[in-house]
């Protein structure tokens, strides 16, 4: 890729040498005036009377060559008289005027510390700057061992903390699902002691709590609890090339518990008459049954596959795999609408329910999966898993399509919804959640390395681009539905001001927000959950562009998080409203708040070769699995081969 002029477009055009023809007589005067005989010539009065004399000398001969020069203008000028003389006249003048112009002087050279037009950021920080999001790295550290602190406090062993009534909460079935989730964010930090408080109740409890538990839900238990399970396996030195963590239990341990709970889970997919998996598990006696309304949600059977692959390849069973991969298989031949899909689909008859299509709720981490799970997969031999990639692409074109619209006045670019399946039925709303997507985009589009690496390798589609572009433009509007609010708190769902929608009367609270007549936010929505999917997007797109913006915008949030949802007495809690101060408290600390939205602000700020893109994948709570080259044989025990 070619390197960037030191200068604009606008200083070419002006009356550059290398770019413009120059005239005859601008050639003998530029001469003159920048010669030595200049600075002779000037130092006398006679000097400054020839100066002058052959100024006006110059003048004449042009006024003479004018009029002199054959030209069509000389037939003209006889039927258009006086009029047409002065506009000759007045010609001459504007070439006199040129030749008393300076020429321009161009800008200094860029240095390679600096930006360049290409939208690349290739300078490397400065010992200030690494001072700086060292020091903010900390405070996230800080943050965590907070968080955590009010939890071993009040709620150990339960799934959730109320930090306000400072006590546990079993939401998610009661296998200690804050433990799990923060398992390995300490493991990242280096907060050993934490490390041995969670592994230490790992061991001693989980495999009872698995045994013993009715309902669970497939999907946030594999994402939460498997998901962390198998990511401390890894990064605890379980596959021999890594190890993060010198406390707590063995690998082995977090492997064998997380094989006793996957093959309970199994069970959502052998109880299934389809491919796709029922959403409930009874763990106590490993069977499964539907939803109450008999569905699964299409992102809830769709994003197991990098947990049950990753297990696989570690314990040697293709089980898990193959009952993880047929949901894909069996997505590849349902009919789609331009790659999108509606969010309901039936575990009965396998077919899609109903016609809404959004990138929020229930239809989210599907989109997610397709390019992750190939990523993962892509270097299997014989694997032939380009289909997915193939579905990933095919969505990223029906998003640019049909989903995507910009907003009225400033021109805010969002992900919309199609409530009845069709463009015609298009809704202007925003989940918090679709916030993933950015990226998700970046990361489709280099597959983990630098924007610019890519670039220079020639790597890039034109497809790449422009989702790398809308990626970008998805981060700044995720980023101002935190910046439009009293709080700098992001709603859980917001609405845009289109030509088609408004409504008047329901902005964030913050009236000198630049955006506060673009995003709508209503009343119901006003909620905030410290939701992870921004900070998320801006850990990928800083990782992939170097863009130093993404790193102040996670720190604004940071500092947001600080000011409104810490609780003195340990923890963070949800909010009700994000609009007015001081915010009304919800009384909740989700376990992805250490699982995701700490951990991905600590690698924000932090030195990127810490979980590179290109050698892990995330799972959608932010559990990384390593990429290795790996050979599967088909129903054979020691199936992963090579390393990372």
């Amino acid at each position: 890729m070619s390197k960037s002029l030191p200068y604009s477009v606008k200083d070419v055009h002006y009356d550059n040498a290398k770019f413009r023809h120059r005239s005859f007589f601008k050639v003998i005067t530029q001469t003159l005036f920048t010669s030595d005989m200049k600075r002779e010539c000037v130092s006398c009065s006679t000097g400054k009377f020839l100066g002058l004399f052959m100024i006006f000398g110059l003048a004449c001969l042009m006024l003479t060559h004018a009029s002199k020069t054959p030209s069509v203008t000389d037939g003209l000028s006889k039927v258009l008289g006086t009029n047409e003389e002065q506009k000759v006249v007045t010609d001459v003048g504007l070439r006199f005027k040129k030749l008393l112009r300076r020429a321009p002087r161009l800008p200094p050279r860029l240095s390679g510390n600096e930006k360049v037009s290409s939208g690349i950021f290739t300078g490397k920080p400065n010992d200030h700057d690494e001072e700086k999001w060292k020091a903010r790295q900390r405070n996230v550290k800080e943050a965590f061992t907070h968080a955590w602190s009010g939890y071993k406090k009040f709620a150990m062993g339960y799934d959730e903390l109320l930090p306000l009534s400072m006590q546990g909460f079993d939401g998610l079935g009661g296998l200690g699902a804050t433990v799990v989730d923060s398992l390995d964010t300490a493991m990242i930090m280096g907060l050993e002691e934490v490390v041995s408080e969670a592994g230490s109740w790992i061991e001693s409890n989980l495999l009872d709590r698995i045994s013993q538990k009715g309902d669970v839900n497939l999907f946030e238990t594999t994402i939460r609890v498997l998901g962390g399970l198998l990511s401390a396996y890894h990064l605890s030195g379980g596959d021999q090339d890594m190890n993060l963590a010198n406390t707590g239990p063995k690998p082995t341990i977090y492997l064998e518990i997380a094989k006793n709970l996957a093959d309970r889970l199994l069970s959502a997919f052998t109880s299934s008459p389809t491919p796709i998996p029922y959403s409930d598990v009874l763990l106590k006696n490993s069977s499964a049954h539907p939803a109450s309304n008999l569905l699964s949600s299409t992102s809830e059977v769709s994003t197991l596959q990098l947990e049950f692959n990753y297990l696989s390849a570690i314990s040697g069973d293709p089980k898990y795999k193959t009952e993880g991969m047929k949901v894909f298989a069996h997505f590849k031949t349902l009919p789609k609408v331009e790659g999108l899909v509606p969010i309901y689909i039936s575990p009965h008859s396998g077919e899609f329910i109903g016609q809404e299509i959004r990138l929020g709720s229930r239809g989210d981490s599907y989109y997610e999966y397709l390019i992750k799970v190939w990523l993962q997969l892509r270097s299997i031999q014989d694997g032939n898993f380009t289909y997915l990639y193939d579905m990933y692409e095919e969505a990223m074109r029906g998003v640019r399509h049909l989903l995507v619209q910009k907003t009225i006045p400033n021109e805010l670019v969002f992900v919309g919804e199609l409530p009845g399946g069709s463009k015609g039925s298009f809704s202007p709303k925003m989940d918090h959640l679709v916030c993933f997507l950015p990226g998700t985009l970046a990361l489709g589009a280099t597959k983990g390395i630098t924007k610019e690496k890519a670039m220079k390798d020639n790597l890039l589609t034109i497809e790449d681009f422009e989702n790398l572009k809308l990626a970008e433009d998805l981060a700044k509007t995720c980023f101002e539905m935190y910046s439009v609010t009293s709080t700098g708190l992001a709603p859980e769902i917001a609405y845009f001001h289109t030509k088609d929608f408004y409504e008047d009367g329901l902005g964030g609270g913050n009236q000198s927000s630049e955006y506060v007549n673009d995003i709508i936010i209503k009343f119901n929505d006003r909620h905030n959950l410290l939701r992870p999917e921004t900070v998320e997007s801006l850990f990928v797109l800083y990782r992939i562009t170097q863009d130093p913006k993404y790193r102040e915008w996670g720190w604004q949030i940071f500092q947001s998080f600080e000011k409104y949802t810490k609780v003195d007495s340990g923890g963070y809690t949800s909010l009700n409203d994000v609009t007015t101060l001081p915010p009304q408290r919800r009384d909740k600390m989700e376990t992805f708040f250490l699982g995701e939205t700490l951990k991905y602000l600590y690698l924000l700020f932090g030195d990127s070769s810490v979980i590179p893109l290109d050698k892990f994948v995330f799972n959608t709570e932010a559990h990384p699995f390593p990429i290795k080259d790996a050979i599967y044989l088909e129903g054979g025990s020691n199936m992963m081969k090579g390393i990372m």
